[in-house]
């Protein structure tokens, strides 16, 4: 599956879309691939104060648990609350459906993001 190019990525596989004032944040395609099956999402609350590169969320799969990293520092606007019931949106939909959180867009300057050809060679490289 490519990765859309409306988007930033960071290493960590979480993406960053912009909309407007603020960003949707979710995890890639390979995030959910390595994951497997995603039962369980465990999300901020409404409000919660972010840090770019600290964890904002866990995802409990059948594998593991593992951290979701916030992309920018900010400010937690809306959380998708279909995840509480339905976390295989993140399995299903990573890119749509599957969004975890929105986040105010007023640190995204001089954020560490890729761009989706940048991400794209980061994974060819971690594949190796």
């Amino acid at each position: 599956m490519s990765n859309p190019t409306d988007r930033k990525y960071t290493k960590d596989h979480e993406w960053l879309k912009q909309e407007g004032n603020s960003c949707k944040v979710g995890i890639t395609h390979y995030a959910q691939e390595e994951l497997g099956d995603i039962v369980f999402v465990d999300l901020p609350a409404v409000g919660a104060a972010l840090e770019a590169g600290k964890s904002f969320a866990t995802v409990e799969s059948v594998k593991a648990v593992s951290d979701i990293y916030s992309p920018i520092t900010g400010k937690v606007l809306e959380i998708n609350t279909a995840l509480q019931d339905n976390p295989q949106l993140l399995n299903e939909n990573p890119f749509d459906q599957g969004w975890i959180i929105k986040i105010d867009s007023s640190s995204l300057e001089g954020a560490e993001l890729l761009s989706p050809e940048e991400y794209q060679k980061h994974l060819s490289e971690i594949s190796k």
